[in-house]
């Protein structure tokens, strides 16, 4: 059976710190509030510009019209015939309109009683036709409101503009601007809670999972992106808890591997000690002892390759690779070693050179992994084979090499899986013969990074099939090109 990939063993290093100390100012509650408070002042004056003018104009229509009342008022009190009285009414209504801050000019003959009135409005009412509308009285803008006599008479009543309607309007206003205001802080802060809230909750479940809780769960609520967080968090603890899961019985696996060996070291170590075997014993039991610490080497020799092939200084030396020539060279060493357990070897290559890109080394370690799971599992009369063919018509495209056996294979399920570490150790550990569970996981790590693809199948023969697809020679497509 070929060997099962199993979890690898994660980096460890130090410890996050802990979060630094929170300032109020720093959150993002204080950040929404300040930014909504800066949306509702900016719309408090935006309102106000464009308010406080129209109110204004408003007010000061209202106080054209009271003023044109109290004028008619004014004029009818000055119409009375006897003269006696007129002047009592009159001057009873002057010091009314004065106590309200309305000034009143009396137009005799065409002259008015006291200075400030401008002289249009004078000879305008003396000429028999009222005023209405705004003037400058005694250097003010002011309301004007005139009402002409009989005999050249006439009265005007003004009001200064300068601080009534602004003043009046600022004062009806500022409460509802302050209102607004606070209305958009108070907002703000039930917005910045709203928001802060599943963060925070985000936050506490990513401290719970680094304490090493893969139960937690954070609840999926909208709008959208925080249900897309709630997501990712639990997809990460989900995977968290399967990661760490293969982590276990991949200790487990690799623990007992290597005890195998170190067991038997041990039990004959203590035999040669104790002096229980026979000198003519000593031969097999150094040659059996050799075994097995070569086997422990190439145990620890695959787990620190595992641990390497992801870093930079990986090494690797990539060159053209002729693979029927590699193909030759593996036939020599595994011809024997099936031979010895009566597993016929055969090799299926052209009789041409299949050119390809990649460093002999790696790949030539790559497809004794393979031949070594094969032959683990292979029955006796059952074949083992070791093909190579070129992967296009183009010399630059590249090399197939594949590795196929007689064994039990896999099932379908087994191959979408075959290539994640630990799943197929875990199905078949005490089922079937199997290995440390690295090899399958060292063979498809070295393969991607030489640049190539490997994949599982089924074989013609019965078993499992293993094809590795490798990068052509550049200056092979440079001369073509």
């Amino acid at each position: 059976m070929p060997e099962q990939p199993t979890m690898a063993l994660p980096v460890v290093g130090p410890g996050p710190s802990a979060p630094p100390r929170r300032r109020f100012a720093h959150t993002l509650t204080a950040r929404a509030v300040l930014v909504t408070c800066a949306v509702a002042l900016v719309s408090v004056l935006v309102t106000a510009l464009v308010a406080v003018p129209l109110a204004v104009r408003g007010a000061e229509r209202r106080d054209q019209v009271a003023l044109a009342a109290q004028a008619r008022l004014a004029a009818d009190v000055l119409r009375v015939r006897a003269v006696r009285q007129r002047d009592t009414a009159g001057e009873r209504l002057i010091r009314q309109l004065r106590q309200q801050q309305i000034e009143v000019y009396l137009i005799r003959a065409g002259q008015a009683d006291h200075a400030g009135l401008p002289p249009q409005v004078v000879k305008r009412v003396a000429a028999g036709r009222d005023v209405s509308g705004r003037r400058l009285v005694g250097g003010e803008r002011s309301l004007v409101e005139g009402r002409a006599l009989p005999g050249g008479d006439g009265v005007v009543l003004t009001r200064s503009t300068r601080n009534g309607p602004w003043r009046q309007v600022l004062l009806s206003l500022w409460l509802p601007l302050l209102a607004g205001l606070a209305a958009g802080a108070v907002a703000g802060l039930f917005l910045a809670r709203r928001l802060a809230r599943p963060i925070r909750t985000a936050a506490t479940a990513a401290a719970r999972l680094r304490a090493g809780d893969r139960a937690v769960r954070v609840p999926v609520e909208p709008p959208d992106e925080v249900a897309d967080l709630a997501y990712a968090l639990n997809g990460l603890a989900a995977a968290l808890a399967t990661s760490e899961g293969r982590q276990r019985e991949f200790l487990l696996s690799v623990s007992h591997e290597l005890r195998t060996p170190l067991t038997a070291i041990k039990g004959y170590a203590e035999a040669l000690a104790d002096g229980v075997i026979e000198a003519d014993a000593v031969p097999a039991t150094g040659r059996t002892v050799l075994a097995e610490s070569e086997h422990l080497d190439r145990l620890v020799s695959d787990l620190l390759a595992l641990a390497r092939l992801e870093a930079a200084d990986f090494p690797l030396e990539p060159g053209p690779v002729d693979l029927t020539r590699l193909a030759a060279d593996a036939a020599r060493t595994w011809t024997d070693r099936c031979a010895a357990v009566g597993v016929p070897f055969r090799v299926e290559a052209p009789a041409a050179s299949v050119p390809a890109y990649t460093d002999p080394g790696r790949i030539r370690q790559v497809v004794d992994g393979l031949l070594e799971n094969a032959l683990r599992v292979v029955p006796p009369g059952a074949p083992v084979v070791l093909a190579v063919r070129p992967a296009g018509a183009d010399p630059a495209a590249g090399g197939l090499v594949e590795v196929r056996d007689g064994g039990p294979g896999f099932t379908d399920d087994d191959l979408a899986v075959a290539f994640e570490r630990g799943a197929l150790h875990q199905r078949y550990r005490g089922v079937r013969k199997v290995g440390s569970g690295l090899g399958l996981a060292l063979a498809a790590g070295l393969v991607r990074r030489l640049g190539g693809e490997i994949t599982a199948g089924h074989a013609p023969e019965g078993g499992a099939a293993f094809t590795v697809r490798l990068p052509g020679d550049p200056y092979l497509t440079r001369t073509s090109a």
